[in-house]
Formats: structure tokens, C-alpha cells, sequence
């Protein structure tokens, strides 16, 4: 569930360095912190399979990309959302290094696994957001619905399509990738 925490409004700057002195996360709209609850175990495992399978392609084909899981992305003047994972080039990892993991230019590709809480945050407002700072390809993986949304950015808006059970995943990033939403929605330890 996202709730504010606080009705202050906070400038970009302060909030990356902003410290309630708790581990709460919080991702920046419109000046204000909202609250990101934890994660479910389903969602944390959805999320480590796909990074797992987007980095041994990553690996694979010797790309100059890194995925990371969590990592922030700018979207504003005083906007940060938190992704679930994100393919960025190792470049702009490398110009980051000493700095909080928010990207304020376009990454390669954005992954966002759908709660119940984040329905309209996923579908609705990081899709314009991620559009807007022109991400090329943004992944809406929803376990409600069993489905995945691959949405690729054409002259500045998203073009969906939509895979469900064994559909392989069709990513213009990803070419070879081989990958189902059946697959991905039965995770297991």
C-alpha cells in the first residue's frame, strides 16, 4: 500500500538525501514521499527470475548492459520512481558510482511486477512517466492477471502487446530471449 509519509514537499535533492531513520522506501511524486510497502515473497521471486534470465542474456551475448533489481529512475523535476529492475548501460552505472542509484536518463529497459496495491502506480502513472523520460521498453508483469505487457515507446508513446501462458516474450532489447508468462508466474524455491 502506498500512503504518504509525510506532507511536506521535498525538492529532488532533498530527497536523496532524505533518512527517516528507518528502513521504509519511498519513491518521490510530485515533491511528496510515498511509502513503498515490502514486497511479497511471489513478487521477489517474479522479480529474481527475470533478472536472472535478462542477465545471462546480458552474459551471454557480452552486451554492455547491467540489470539491477530496485534501482531508481528520475522521472521528474520532482518525481523518482523505484523499479523492480532495471537494464541500464554499464556506462551509466560507471558515471554513478559514488552517487544514490538514481538514473536521470533514459534506460534501455524498465520492469515493473505488478500488486495489488500498484495496479494503477504500473499501469497508469510510471507508464506515462517512463514514457515521457523515453525509456525504450517497459515490462508490465501482472501475476493478477497472469500476463505480460512489453510496451515499446514509438514516437514518444507505448505500443503494447500483450502475452499470456506459453506466448514467448517478444523484447526488441532481448532478441533471443526465451521466456513465458507461464514460466515466469510458477516460480518456485
Amino acid at each position: 500500500m502506498t500512503a504518504i509519509a509525510r506532507e511536506n514537499l521535498y525538492s529532488f535533492e532533498e530527497y536523496l538525501t532524505y533518512n527517516d531513520n528507518t528502513d521504509n522506501r519511498y519513491e518521490l511524486v510530485n515533491g511528496k514521499l510515498e511509502f513503498i510497502t515490502p514486497p511479497t515473497f511471489l513478487h521477489i521471486l517474479i522479480c529474481d527470475l527475470i533478472r536472472d534470465a535478462l542477465k545471462a542474456e546480458i552474459d551471454r551475448l557480452n552486451l554492455s548492459l547491467i540489470a539491477t533489481r530496485e534501482s531508481g529512475i528520475r522521472t521528474g523535476m520532482n518525481k523518482s520512481r523505484i523499479a523492480d529492475i532495471c537494464v541500464l548501460t554499464k556506462e551509466q552505472v560507471m558515471s554513478s558510482l559514488d552517487r544514490a542509484g538514481i538514473c536521470d536518463t533514459p534506460l534501455t529497459l524498465v520492469v515493473e511486477v505488478v500488486s495489488p496495491e500498484s495496479i494503477k502506480r504500473d499501469y497508469r502513472f510510471k507508464r506515462s512517466e517512463y514514457a515521457a523520460l523515453g525509456i525504450a521498453e517497459y515490462w508490465i508483469v501482472d501475476p493478477l492477471e497472469q500476463q505480460v505487457t512489453i510496451l515499446i515507446l514509438e514516437e514518444g508513446l507505448y505500443e503494447e502487446t500483450i502475452f499470456t501462458a506459453e506466448q514467448e516474450l517478444v523484447s526488441p532489447t532481448f532478441t533471443e530471449l526465451k521466456l513465458t508468462p507461464q514460466e515466469v508466474f510458477a516460480v518456485e524455491v
